[in-house]
């Protein structure tokens, strides 16, 4: 008789009563039983021909155990005899690296464990191994040592992150190619960033939700209800790196709290279109946003619905998408960018559907003048977000930046046309029941 497990993604199949050995072994056995792809340093397609590997990893996520068992593993396979383990302080060293029910000190078979001399910070192996414990409030204590691996947790937690770092890697200068493993909850440091820049890097992420089956189900349904769907829960829970940009017209703060849990009536609805010039797997995307208006004036709001954007499609595609959404949303109209197609656009869209009204929209000025009048809406809370639309507001993030050139922001283009129409072109007249 066996048992099936259901641990986050992967399944476990666990006899009915396990003893000895066969118990140890499916306790224990890390990368064949328990590890996810994004825990193991060599996941198959590159090996570890790395000298750092970053993990960035949510809360809960597992990346503390993915950094002992590599840990574990250099030192059984004989890999490396003196490693480096780096944490914000010594209190979370002791309580993270080391004693935490995922640290160095609990996982493995009992008999290989190391033990810990707490006057010496120092973790002594049966094999002869031995760790040395370092706070990166300290940089300088880790001038002197060297080592032929080393585990660096929370980096973006330190205190003096360039200094320890870099005394860290100075360090390591034993063996044949001394490895470092760092481990961290993501945040736009640029110390970070600077670590994200260097060769020699594999990048691992994990969200929390990643690793589910090993959480207290009240745990989860607490932090989704208070953290979901805003920046703090995508830093903290979903373990993405969230950058502030210098200059940005849309700053993430004001993306977060142009979020809401409720849509009132609307009295138009229109799905705006930023139409690609090309076609094919490298084309720029076709920026489509639904969006609704409610109220008059100065009180009129503008929610944005969906983000249904494509990309790859032919033009009788992505109209074809187009027209999808607009039956299924009761737009009014299509509102669509003419500047490159002209009238082939109203074309094509009405060749598909002649019923469907299509209105143009004339670019006259730059993308970034344009979303100028739409960020002070924003600013004003003018603008609503009825989930969270991860891939626009990275680009409405982007938009008045150094860096917005980068790749073109059809989705935040389209969503600039739509909220120009509904609350800054409110001349124009209604359209439903046309």
């Amino acid at each position: 008789m066996s048992i099936r497990l259901r641990l986050g993604s992967r399944s476990r199949i666990l006899p009915h009563k396990l003893e000895g050995n066969d118990r140890a072994q499916f306790l224990h056995d890390w990368h064949e039983l328990w590890a996810r792809a994004d825990q193991q340093a060599d996941d198959g397609n590159d090996g570890q021909d790395w000298l750092i590997w970053l993990l960035l990893g949510g809360r809960g996520s597992g990346k503390t155990r993915s950094g002992a068992e590599w840990v574990r593993e250099q030192v059984h396979t004989d890999k490396a005899r003196r490693i480096a383990l780096v944490a914000p302080s010594y209190n979370d060293a002791r309580e993270v690296m080391l004693e935490g029910e995922s640290g160095l000190l609990n996982i493995g078979y009992p008999y290989e464990r190391p033990t810990y001399t707490s006057s010496r910070r120092r973790l002594e192996w049966p094999n002869g191994a031995v760790g040395q414990i370092f706070s990166a409030e300290d940089p300088d204590g880790l001038r002197g040592p060297q080592f032929d691996a080393a585990w660096a947790d929370e980096f973006c937690a330190w205190s003096y992150p360039a200094q320890a770092l870099s005394n860290l890697r100075l360090g390591l200068r034993l063996g044949a190619r001394p490895q470092l493993v760092m481990t961290t909850t993501p945040k736009p440091t640029p110390s970070l960033r600077a670590v994200l820049n260097l060769e020699d890097v594999k990048l691992s992420r994990a969200s929390t939700a990643d690793n589910a089956g090993f959480l207290a189900p009240s745990f989860m349904s607490a932090v989704t209800q208070s953290y979901g769907g805003t920046r703090l829960g995508r830093q903290e829970l979903g373990g993405e790196l969230l950058e502030d940009f210098e200059g940005s017209l849309f700053p993430r703060a004001l993306l977060e709290v142009a979020l809401c849990n409720t849509v009132p009536e609307l009295d138009k609805i229109i799905v705006a279109l930023d139409p690609p010039i090309t076609t094919g797997d490298g084309a720029d995307s076709c920026g489509m946003i639904v969006a609704g208006r409610a109220g008059e004036g100065l009180a009129a709001r503008a929610y944005i619905l969906a983000d249904v954007t494509v990309q790859g499609l032919s033009p009788k595609g992505w109209a074809r998408r187009a027209v999808a959404q607009a039956a299924i949303s009761g737009a009014d109209y299509i509102l669509a960018e003419v500047n490159q197609g002209g009238d082939m656009v109203r074309t094509i869209i009405n060749a598909i559907d002649p019923s469907v009204p299509v209105r143009a929209a004339y670019a006259r000025r730059s993308k970034t003048a344009r979303a100028e009048p739409v960020a002070m809406l924003y600013e004003q809370g003018r603008v609503k977000h009825c989930t969270v639309f991860r891939e626009l507001e990275d680009e409405l993030a982007r938009l008045g930046t150094a860096g917005a050139g980068a790749k073109s922001p059809d989705r935040a283009d389209a969503l600039v046309w739509a909220v120009t129409e509904l609350l800054l072109d409110c001349t124009q007249p209604r359209m439903r029941g046309l």
